[in-house]
């Protein structure tokens, strides 16, 4: 599964995932239609599931929150219960590593056991909040598959995109326009239509950020299925979607981008070395994009939040210090709700208590800043002071070199 659109690092993007097994499940509840399949967490019970859907063909998916499993052989097709069992097995326990997974790789707990499928034709549909037109949006192509994204940057005239107006919700006529953009039939547009009106209730249902199918195929048979399947539901209305949340699979996710969820901290792992924290998700990306600009590599995205405390400026020290690459942090803080002084105070506080040995750069703006930089510059502690932003950005990637 392909997902090529860009993933915004803000705390009110952030996402949770679910595997292809649960996508699968949620699409057969609203009517939209799958193969037969089943998920399994060990090979006896991949064999069990492969036995109840009957047939000769079989494929067996490793089910992990990371595109690009077939290339990274995480997708097998069987054609007898022996295979299945093998392919089970050789997966189950395994660190899949695809080119969205990190060289880490992620862990395999549960394969999908599914029907295999007669394949005539390969297409790809999502659904997204489209920021650039404020509105939901279908992206379809007619290249759909394994090789979408190179689609997408080499041919991106293949690819088409139908705005959904939130005061309308999706019309027939859109479908129509989407299934014809895809070279549908008339038997094989009714199927479509149906299926992407089922989609866009789920979305909206289910308070989607994210639905992907790649492929959606058109059997030989002529029938539209949905062969694979990737939803993602907006963190900040899990509180009203609590069965979804229940689907959760933190074996999945970072564990320190959990660990800093439970501090009410957003943050996002990068492969840099310098630490970055910063309150405000605008101001954290500004603050990555100078690094960046003057030859330093950020190791982190960390919003403390407009209304940061010492006690989770300490919080965010722990979090980004227990990471060994990093060799210097930049604390960027403007104080408008928060006080300068005060985050000044947590600064300290957290650089005596953990004994900060990486130099620590701090710029301080707002809220009684002269109050701040004062309780700065009369700790006794080795904190380099910064004027403005540009200054602590350079200052950064200087102490990140020599440290």
């Amino acid at each position: 599964m392909a997902l090529f659109f860009a993933n915004t690092l803000t705390k009110e993007s952030k996402s949770m995932n679910l595997h292809e097994y649960q996508s699968k499940r949620l699409f057969a509840d609203y009517g939209i239609p799958v193969p037969a399949g089943h998920a399994a967490s060990s090979a006896d019970a991949a064999v069990t599931a492969a036995e109840d859907i009957g047939g000769d063909l079989w494929v067996v998916k490793a089910q992990v929150h990371a595109g690009g499993r077939g290339k990274a052989g995480g997708v097998k097709l069987a054609r007898s219960t022996h295979e299945v069992r093998q392919f089970a097995e050789d997966m189950l326990g395994t660190m899949l590593v695809t080119h969205q997974s990190g060289p880490a790789g992620l862990p395999v707990n549960v394969v999908y056991v599914e029907a295999g499928s007669e394949i005539e034709r390969e297409l790809y549909l999502s659904m997204l909040v489209d920021r650039e037109v404020s509105k939901i949006s279908f992206i379809a192509s007619a290249a759909g598959g394994m090789d979408i994204e190179q689609v997408a940057k080499e041919t991106p005239e293949k690819i088409f995109t139908v705005a959904i107006s939130p005061s309308t919700g999706l019309m027939g006529y859109q479908a129509r326009q989407l299934a014809f953009g895809l070279g549908l039939n008339k038997q094989q547009s009714r199927q479509f239509e149906d299926l992407v009106s089922r989609l866009y209730k789920l979305y909206i249902e289910c308070d989607a950020d994210l639905i992907e199918i790649n492929p959606l195929i058109v059997t030989k048979a002529g029938d539209v299925l949905a062969l694979d399947g990737k939803i993602s539901i907006e963190d900040n209305a899990l509180f009203r979607q609590k069965k979804l949340a229940e689907l959760r699979d933190p074996t999945q996710e970072d564990e320190k981008e959990r660990e800093a969820a439970e501090h009410d901290l957003s943050y996002v792992s990068l492969d840099g070395n310098i630490a970055c924290m910063v309150n405000g998700a605008g101001l954290a990306m500004a603050t990555m994009d100078l690094i960046k600009l003057h030859g330093g590599d950020p190791a982190n995205f960390l919003d403390v939040g407009g209304g940061a405390t010492s006690e989770r400026v300490a919080e965010a020290f722990k979090l980004i210090l227990s990471n060994p690459r990093v060799n210097a942090i930049l604390v960027n803080i403007f104080g408008g709700i928060v006080r300068c002084d005060l985050i000044a105070a947590g600064i300290i506080s957290a650089v005596k208590e953990m004994g900060v040995s990486v130099p620590v750069i701090v710029r301080l703006e707002g809220t009684n800043v002269d109050k701040g930089r004062e309780l700065l510059a009369h700790s006794g502690l080795d904190i380099i002071a910064a004027d403005d932003l540009t200054d602590a950005a350079r200052k950064a990637v200087s102490a990140a070199v020599k440290s």
